[in-house]
């Protein structure tokens, strides 16, 4: 039974989320601080994080860049907060979705399948042995899952692993913003294509040489997004 830990410090709003997901069949945990959530989202095992931005102690922020530190398992962010610029930087420190409240204890659970399922297939694929991409100092290791930049390993979320793979694998093919969230998200109508362009960022950030004139994805301007070879 996959398990998840639920980091909310409204004792009501975390019960609800729990009832449902137990209802859905997932073993849940609730933490009510950010102090003791981030000590078992660390020493424990779960197979997704649902996380409050504004927690007594530490906030939803810093225990997701904690996470991200040493584990790659499913975070979803949850505020009361719409700014974009709160869910810019919570994708950007490697959360896979972000919920604003209010929301529907339904949709909860449709996400928290989404990304449940998208992460079980890609660390129980059968992938093939030495399935390894390489192009100019890129070296991307789709069996291991693991990327090196000049011989130098980088580390990826599962997301950002998916969004590098797929357009390394489809180069010098136009991708809109709105295609690579259906492809890579596996959802059409739930989440933001925002969630997009931070994730390019990110792996930006990681291979190119100079983020300013990246050599590997070329933006499209108007269009969207391209792998150069």
């Amino acid at each position: 039974m996959s398990k998840i830990l639920i980091v909310e410090d409204e004792e009501s709003i975390a019960e609800l989320e729990k009832d449902y997901l137990e209802l859905s069949g997932f073993e849940v945990e609730i933490e009510n601080e950010g102090e003791s959530g981030l000590k078992r989202a660390l020493e424990e095992d779960f197979d997704l994080f649902i996380l409050d931005l504004m927690l007594p102690g530490v906030d939803g922020f810093e225990i997701c860049k904690k996470i991200r530190e040493s584990k790659n398992t499913p975070i979803i962010m949850v505020s009361a907060k719409k700014d974009d610029i709160d869910k810019i930087r919570g994708l950007g420190l490697g959360a896979d979705d972000y919920i604003t409240k209010p929301f529907s204890p339904s949709e909860m659970v449709a996400r928290v399948k989404a990304h449940m399922s998208r992460y079980e297939r890609l660390i129980g694929s059968g992938v093939p042995a030495n399935d390894i991409i390489e192009i100019r100092g890129l070296k991307i290791d789709k069996t291991a899952r693991r990327v090196y930049v000049n011989g130098e390993e980088k580390n990826f979320t599962t997301k950002e692993f998916d969004l590098l793979t797929f357009l390394a694998q489809n180069p010098n093919h136009v991708f809109t913003k709105e295609e690579l969230f259906s492809k890579i998200w596996d959802m059409e109508s739930i989440g933001d294509i925002a969630t997009v362009t931070v994730h390019i960022k990110k792996i930006r950030e990681k291979i190119e040489l100079n983020t300013a004139k990246p050599q590997y994805i070329e933006t499209i301007w108007g269009v969207g997004y391209r792998f150069k070879v």
